[in-house]
């Protein structure tokens, strides 16, 4: 997958960092705004209070999208889970329409198959090399398990016995790329820098609009911020399939073990 700085960063650090910025962002706007006080007048504070309206507004939405995009490529690397393990479960029960010794081999075949896709789903997606290997096993293993299917049409080429069994192996294989293509997708970086850019300018004019005041509400200043790091925390979680403490379930694979 193509390098970029915040995915190898630990989502624990990224929302500490992100809280400290918004802090001093706040602290600097407050300070500026304390400073030219004694400058400005109502129309000046009122015009201000309606651009920190506009920003927060813009904060939200841009949270609501964020979290959206996140979600639904967590629910759909779900989603895909559970399709290959429906896939690779039909083709194990197809071999029972195969001729002997094609069936006894087939399912031993989509067995192993089974423990290796267990292997790599808890592999995380930083590990490339590692990654790589276990694809390489598993591109090899459905090729052997393709060419014992073509021998089985050879000496059985019905299409209800070894055609249907052939079906569910095309379903299985395109399975395991969707799964693969789905876990190499992440909310675009740049759409969190941006994100973390008004955050941090948001915080300015909190503090900016809290200086011309006089006065700034500490705890509620500093309960917002940690409000919007958990939610940052929970997007970038979601977004991130095979570590942080949010992870796609693979109990559907599991359970063919069984």
């Amino acid at each position: 997958m193509k390098e970029e700085i915040l995915y190898n960063q630990s989502s624990i650090l990224i929302a500490i960092l992100l809280f400290v910025v918004i802090v001093l962002a706040n602290e600097i706007g407050f300070r500026i705004g304390v400073a030219i006080q004694n400058r400005s007048d109502e129309e000046i504070r009122s015009q201000t209070n309606a651009i920190q309206a506009g920003m927060l507004g813009l904060l939200a939405l841009l949270l609501g999208f964020t979290f959206s995009m996140s979600l639904n490529r967590y629910d759909n690397r779900s989603q895909a889970v559970i399709s290959e393990a429906n896939a690779i479960g039909t083709a194990i029960l197809r071999t029972e329409l195969l001729p002997e010794p094609f069936r006894s081999e087939e399912k031993a075949l989509l067995q192993k198959y089974v423990d290796l896709r267990i292997e790599v789903g808890g592999i995380d997606l930083t590990e490339t090399e590692a990654r790589a290997e276990f694809n390489k096993k598993a591109g090899a293993l459905q090729n052997e398990i393709w060419a014992k299917a073509v021998a089985a049409t050879e000496v059985d080429p019905r299409p209800v016995t070894t055609g249907l069994f052939i079906s569910s192996l095309n379903e299985m294989i395109d399975s395991q790329g969707k799964r693969n293509a789905l876990q190499q997708m992440h909310v675009p970086e740049v759409v969190l820098f941006l994100l973390f850019v008004v955050f941090a300018v948001s915080g300015a004019i909190l503090g900016y609009a809290s200086g011309l005041g006089g006065k700034r509400p500490v705890v509620a200043t500093v309960l917002m911020t940690l409000l919007i790091v958990l939610i940052v925390f929970i997007i970038i979680d979601l977004d991130r399939p095979k570590r942080g403490l949010i992870q796609v379930s693979q109990q559907s694979i599991l359970e063919l073990k069984q």
